[in-house]
């Protein structure tokens, strides 16, 4: 087996919530020792992190496209694929296929969502307990919530079965209608069709009831609004088994990043006002928010240079996930642990993964990154299928240096 020690790191695992200068040892795919005496035998290789966060890899809860080199350039290990790709995946042989196709070609490790009904029609419930078996780890309709209130009360009480988690897109179909941003004064004088908050709140709010009376647990997709995170919260308060994700670009942009019709700046759900971005920031750091995710969507730029409202939503946010995810660190609302434990231990915890931690005999899946490093976000240096994104030439802080997956290293800055 090999062994290889990396020394003189900042160790920080959320699930313990451990946060010690020291060193870990990896022999072959697994973790052998941790901490901040350990003894390295002599046959180790030696790498000196210099001081440098190492952290167990992160967890990608959203993500549209497996687009590998840029995961782990993000310090991604474990990406969660979402159901609409080329062939849905709505039943086990779809799960097995895409797992087996996965563990072929990729580095990194990949685990797919089933969708919630046949075809994300809405109308039929998948098979959850067959693609389970297979593989599965959530299950979700990606940007079609389940509209019917009695099919997803039918699909909420097969999940409580299993304990499944059903992850519901917030954004009620008959107000969103033919919109593409947030309702609101920019919009209103770009003359473009708003979608109102309150098509994120009445969604969260329905379907919050919805899981109270089954007895199963929900999570979020995305929060974009001030009401969103005060639907969530007062859920929460019930007890309800309610849980919510958000994407690093809502903590940076507002609806203003719309003028002058920049379709890189055109996602779902739309960016909303200042004060909707602020209680996002303020959700992520009380805990009203669970997990942070990529929302890797990385268009064809054929697809981005149509006028605004024909151009496809979506952003490529594998590599610029840590750097825009450290905000509230950097503005000192958050630690450094907590904010990492909403890319590792939480999802992990969420989807009942055996990773997300730093303990001895668990698989070796790490990140290794300087919060503090400053670089530029480049668009035409990115490694992503495609670099649809509104962040280029934006000065960040924050640098993955290395990635590991089963003590093999995948990525190195």
């Amino acid at each position: 087996m090999t062994l290889t020690a990396y020394v003189n790191a900042r160790l920080i695992d959320p699930k313990s919530k451990m946060d010690i200068p020291g060193s870990l040892l990896i022999n072959g795919s697994l973790i052998a020792a941790l901490g901040e005496n350990i003894d390295i035998p002599e046959s180790a290789e030696i790498i000196d992190c210099k001081g440098k966060v190492l952290s167990p890899g992160f967890i990608d809860m959203r993500a549209f496209s497996v687009d590998w080199e840029a995961a782990a350039a993000g310090g991604i290990t474990t990406v969660i694929l979402q159901p609409d790709q080329t062939t849905l995946i709505d039943n086990d042989a779809a799960v097995e296929r895409i797992r087996a196709r996965a563990k072929e070609r990729a580095t990194v490790n990949v685990i797919p969502m089933g969708t919630a009904t046949k075809a994300m029609d809405g109308q039929e419930i998948t098979e959850i307990g067959q693609m389970l078996e297979s593989g599965a780890v959530a299950f979700t309709d990606c940007r079609k919530p389940v509209e019917d209130a009695q099919i997803l009360k039918r699909l909420m009480e097969y999940a409580s079965y299993y304990d499944a988690l059903i992850v519901q897109f917030a954004e009620e179909q008959s107000l969103k209608a033919d919109g593409i941003a947030h309702d609101g004064g920019i919009a209103s004088r770009l003359g473009l069709t708003g979608i109102p908050s309150i098509a994120e709140q009445i969604q969260i709010e329905r379907d919050a009831r919805l899981a109270e009376h089954t007895n199963s647990r929900l999570h979020v997709a995305l929060v974009s609004s001030r009401e969103g995170v005060e639907a969530v919260r007062e859920a929460k308060a019930r007890g309800v088994k309610i849980t919510c994700s958000i994407a690093p670009h809502y903590l940076h942009l507002n609806e203003h990043a719309l003028e002058g019709y920049p379709t890189f700046a055109k996602v779902s759900p739309p960016f909303r006002t200042e004060e909707d971005r602020l209680a996002l920031l303020a959700a992520l750091a009380d805990g009203t928010v669970d997990t942070i995710v990529s929302d890797h969507d990385p268009k064809n730029p054929d697809l981005k240079r149509l006028p605004f409202g024909q151009a496809a939503s979506g952003v490529s946010g594998y590599e610029t996930l840590l750097p825009l995810s450290l905000k509230p660190v950097q503005e000192g609302t958050m630690s450094l642990l907590d904010l990492i434990a909403k890319l590792t231990s939480g999802p992990a915890s969420l989807l009942k993964l055996d990773s997300g931690h730093l303990s001895i005999g668990a698989q070796a899946d790490l990140t290794i990154f300087d919060p503090e490093q400053p670089w530029i976000i480049k668009r035409n240096q990115l490694k992503a299928s495609a670099t649809n994104t509104p962040f280029d030439t934006l000065p960040v802080n924050g640098k993955v240096w290395k990635t590991i997956v089963a003590g093999h290293e995948i990525y190195s800055a």
